[in-house]
């Protein structure tokens, strides 16, 4: 394998004058990071292997359970280090139970990221972490000579000038944890959240400073320490690279929401009724999630593909917001050089 190092000095002046180098990383494509991760690694074992989904909605969508059974029996017939959802799983009711026992009857390691919706109907953080059985709610562990981070997007902003709507923010305590989580591992970093680090739209508001604290932990260790960000919530397929950082959209397992606007009743009328939401969204044929292998050269994702349940938004006139918001079926294959 070449290594490819860039003279410190010019990261540091690219740092300090805040160039914003934005690439779309289409499907299949490749685009090269910098410097090896074996700059970290040293003589850590570097093959990871993980399963990952997004936005499955448990509480609005159907036959939930059926998607993420079709899921854990996949992961389950692979090699993987672990599993993780990326948020808006399922609300601490009782009742879903029986759904979260469908994800814990994976065999091997599992894990969440806590969503938006997950606090729908009242519950706080501190519900959905007693009924997940996580042990915070964010938190960090190592893997297979990777150091995996998991934020939570969800604290409150007490700025006057803070968006309307759901909380996406990550507040001073968690920032200070962040830093001190990063200062302390010698391995390349994954990091996982549920709202994305790059979009604006609906994006976590303070995403600016955070990609300011990763590129800085890069520029200080003189290679790409922190490799790839991973997020869901914006239901859409892409990825991007960002100053030498892979920022990646999983698209929901379940449906791209519509809005009261487009609704559609695409079900019988027993479903409708008894999950009304469904009407609002315009639902996959086939539930989606990824499988994702990282070495010391490369990311690769195995996407899957699926299909609208009757019309499709483009048939409806929903308008795309491309590029980085692409209406889609489909969870891409991407091969990301590193």
């Amino acid at each position: 394998m070449k290594y490819c190092f860039f003279p410190y000095h010019l990261i540091v002046i690219q740092m300090k004058r805040r160039q914003f180098i934005q690439t779309a990383v289409g499907a299949g494509s490749l685009l090269i990071l910098p410097v090896s991760l074996k700059a970290f690694a040293g003589s850590e074992k570097q093959n990871l292997k993980f399963g990952i989904c997004a936005d499955i909605h448990k509480d609005i969508m159907h036959d939930s359970d059926e998607r993420l059974q079709t899921f854990i029996d996949k992961a389950s017939a692979r090699d993987l280090d672990f599993i993780i959802q990326l948020g808006d799983f399922c609300r601490p009711y009782d009742y879903n139970r029986k759904f979260l026992s469908i994800w814990n009857s994976y065999p091997g390691k599992k894990f969440h990221v806590i969503g938006n919706h997950e606090m729908d109907g009242g519950f706080s953080r501190k519900d959905v972490i007693r009924f997940w059985n996580i042990p915070e709610q964010y938190y960090s562990f190592n893997s297979n000579g990777f150091h995996i981070i998991v934020l939570d997007g969800n604290d409150k902003n007490h700025s006057k000038h803070r968006a309307a709507g759901y909380a996406r923010y990550i507040g001073d305590k968690q920032i200070k944890w962040l830093k001190k989580d990063l200062k302390s591992t010698h391995l390349p970093c994954l990091v996982f959240s549920h709202q994305s680090l790059e979009k604006n739209r609906d994006g976590i508001e303070n995403r600016e400073q955070i990609r300011a604290l990763l590129e800085a932990e890069n520029s200080a260790a003189g290679a790409t320490k922190i490799v790839a960000c991973f997020s869901g919530h914006h239901h859409t397929d892409y990825a991007t690279n960002i100053n030498g950082i892979y920022y990646i959209q999983i698209n929901s397992m379940s449906y791209k929401w519509m809005g009261k606007d487009w609704q559609v009743v695409r079900y019988s009328k027993a479903i409708d009724e008894k999950y009304p939401y469904i009407k609002f969204t315009a639902p996959f044929k086939d539930p989606l999630f990824a499988f994702v292998e990282i070495n010391a050269e490369n990311l690769k994702i195995e996407g899957k593909k699926s299909t609208f349940v009757g019309i499709t938004p483009k048939e409806m006139g929903y308008p795309e917001r491309p590029p980085n918001n692409p209406v889609t079926s489909v969870i891409s294959d991407r091969n990301l050089k590193i």
